[in-house]
């Protein structure tokens, strides 16, 4: 596995984290709104997706839209230095082709989904900072637990002391699940919507060809994630008690029964616009950014 494909794949996926972050703060938001309460039962700060924007602008500062830049840029950097390297050796090996040499989608979703598992479990302790710190907001319009971080430095420091270096790995196993499957299922999309846009001739010109494919992928990924995206939301947000536990949830299966008690089906998929709007442009730019950086790199043998 070339080194470069791991930095390449970090690198165009913390290009396309800085433009998708503002949403990722709308969704966490959205998601922590009315936890565990009945539809109807709380307050509604967010309302809808554009005036979630309005509201975060207006209470905590435009900068409020780039709440946990850092940790989300690392997060993105760690996960997808793997998934992407791991798919792309897989792919120059023939792993992901089948016997008449074409992409399997099967194939595509396994090593899709190994590289979203050593990733996702990697780079856990970011995405719970992520979390934290982009749940935190002004009294007005605060929703779930709000914890005292100033910083991501300021995060990791709090929990180790707290909860020694397995605390910045807790609730990762939710993580994992949901990292697995919009890994699988963004690559092996993203392969087979390539090969298909391009053997039918319906799009040639290659950055084109990787913005539809991209798309393609996005959009699938946003059905499949939210509700494992809830959840994550939920189990590293919550605060802990003095013996370490969870304030609300035992674990992923307490939190799954406790949302269905509580909220219905409907909690699963709250977040599910931002979560769409954000998945489909991530998916376009990170692939297409990751086949360009290839790209360049073949041109001018960067190995």
């Amino acid at each position: 596995m070339a080194t470069s494909d791991f930095v390449l794949g970090g690198v165009a996926a913390m290009g396309a984290g800085l433009f998708t972050n503002p949403v990722e703060v709308i969704k966490t938001r959205i998601q922590l709104q009315g936890e565990l309460a009945a539809k109807g039962s709380h307050a509604q700060p967010y309302r809808s997706v554009f005036q979630a924007f309005v509201t975060v602008a207006k209470n905590d500062g435009i900068m409020g839209l780039q709440k946990g830049l850092a940790p989300a840029l690392c997060f993105q950097f760690v996960i997808n230095s793997f998934r992407l390297s791991i798919y792309t050796h897989a792919l120059e090996q023939g792993w992901v082709h089948n016997s008449k040499k074409e992409i399997s989608f099967s194939r595509g979703l396994f090593w899709g989904a190994l590289g979203g598992v050593v990733g996702s479990y990697a780079a856990s302790p970011f995405f719970m900072i992520k979390t934290q710190l982009q749940a935190q907001a002004a009294k007005q319009i605060a929703v779930g637990y709000q914890h005292p971080h100033t910083s991501m430095s300021d995060a990791i420091r709090q929990i180790y002391r707290r909860s020694g270096v397995f605390g910045l790995w807790r609730g990762s196993m939710a993580n994992v699940g949901r990292a697995t499957v919009a890994s699988a299922v963004q690559i092996a999309t993203f392969g087979q919507a390539k090969s298909m846009l391009k053997d039918s001739g319906l799009v040639s010109h290659p950055t084109l060809l990787s913005f539809c494919s991209g798309l393609t992928a996005g959009s699938f990924v946003s059905i499949a994630i939210t509700p494992l995206d809830v959840i994550t939301t939920r189990l590293y947000n919550q605060g802990l008690d003095a013996q370490g536990r969870g304030l609300y949830y035992r674990g992923w299966l307490d939190c799954v029964l406790k949302i269905l008690r509580s909220e219905g089906l409907h909690g699963f998929y709250k977040g599910f616009w931002p979560i769409y709007l954000r998945s489909a442009p991530y998916s376009t730019l990170v692939l297409s950014f990751f086949d360009e950086l290839i790209s360049l790199r073949e041109k001018y043998n960067l190995h």
